[in-house]
């Protein structure tokens, strides 16, 4: 019976604000293959729930189809989840938000199911600015139908049996940023520490969140020749940053020259010492970002971290100027007020 989770753990078991231990946003067991990068970031996702006292019962989580879009089932169980057809998510999700805005939206898809036959919905919910974290699980290739190419597949990359993949890719970060979302980053299946911090900032942010994952397919897709593998991976990763996402708490300020160092005590009482230095990424400036990706990718990098960010975007409902109360928690008496209040309206068209 190892396919079954205990229900029982330690009583010592770490726990956030709310109480809850890690194994309180656990899911399913995986049936992926052993080793899939999806769960890695299932696990990872699992984790920044955990760390920013997420009420499992206030995030409702989408996909659509792929082996990416079976993941939802692998974490936070109490939450709300629907899976949808193939490359419809996001139109699922922007109406559920448009209901709903008190839920946290986080939405996982895959390289097929986002830059294939769902890339018309990703991109009309990103320039929207659906309230959302959206997720690409991106192994390079369609994992349940066998292991055909996708359309992020980079040019002269090999399959497992030897054929070269003459198309150019759909970089979906880039057209993330020329979508106009305000969040945007790219994480590594393999690279915990980077990827959950990423998670988290993408959960809290208000606005269109991307992160494109870069997963390896353990069956199809992590051998020699292959740029979605592991070890390509790992050879050619262009860090950006490594981040963390702090809760808020009394502004600790600082006020000294740039080249200068200054030392400053934290809420735990420890102490650092802060040197003032030139941000070598401007990640406020969209073009930049485009620009430096561009850059990267002809050296043969590959980009990640946290690659574009604006702190004051709005979302569809702030565009649409819908009331504070989600619709679902709204009466039929103000969702259909009456003949004389469209008439009212009709007149005022005139």
């Amino acid at each position: 019976m190892s396919y079954l989770k205990p229900k029982l753990h330690h009583p010592g078991l770490p726990t956030n604000a709310l109480g809850l231990t890690r194994f309180d946003y656990d899911g399913a067991v995986s049936t992926l293959c052993a080793g899939c990068g999806h769960d890695s970031i299932s696990a990872a996702i699992i984790q920044a729930c955990f760390e920013i006292d997420l009420p499992p019962h206030r995030l409702a989580k989408l996909s659509g189809i792929g082996c990416s879009s079976k993941t939802p089932t692998y974490f936070v169980g109490a939450s709300h989840g629907f899976n949808s057809v193939h490359g419809r998510m996001p139109s699922v999700l922007t109406g559920a938000n448009l209901a709903n805005r008190d839920l946290v939206y986080l939405g996982v898809s895959g390289d097929g199911d986002t830059a294939s036959i769902g890339l018309g919905q990703f991109v009309h919910a990103v320039r929207r600015g659906v309230n959302m974290l959206y997720i690409v699980e991106n192994n390079g290739v369609y994992g349940l139908t066998k292991g055909q190419f996708s359309a992020t597949a980079d040019q002269g990359s090999k399959s497992k049996r030897g054929a070269v993949n003459t198309d150019a890719p759909i970089d979906v970060v880039s057209l993330a940023l020329q979508a106009g979302a305000s969040f945007v980053a790219r994480g590594f299946s393999g690279d915990k520490s980077q990827l959950v911090p990423l998670i988290k900032a993408g959960l809290k942010h208000r606005g269109a969140a991307f992160i494109d994952c870069l997963s390896p397919c353990v069956a199809f897709n992590n051998h020699a020749g292959s740029t979605k593998s592991f070890d390509y991976v790992r050879d050619h990763n262009a860090a950006l940053n490594r981040l963390d996402v702090m809760p808020p708490r009394a502004q600790i300020t600082a006020d000294y020259a740039p080249g200068e160092a200054q030392d400053v005590t934290l809420h735990d009482g420890s102490t650092v010492i802060l040197r003032k230095v030139g941000a070598e990424h401007p990640v406020g400036d969209r073009v930049a970002a485009m620009n430096y990706l561009q850059e990267r990718q002809a050296e043969g990098e590959i980009v990640t971290g946290l690659i574009y960010l604006d702190p004051e975007a709005d979302d569809l409902h702030a565009h649409l100027g819908t009331v504070e109360t989600p619709l679902a928690h709204l009466g039929t008496g103000d969702l259909c007020p009456g003949s004389a209040a469209l008439e009212a309206i009709n007149a005022s068209l005139r």
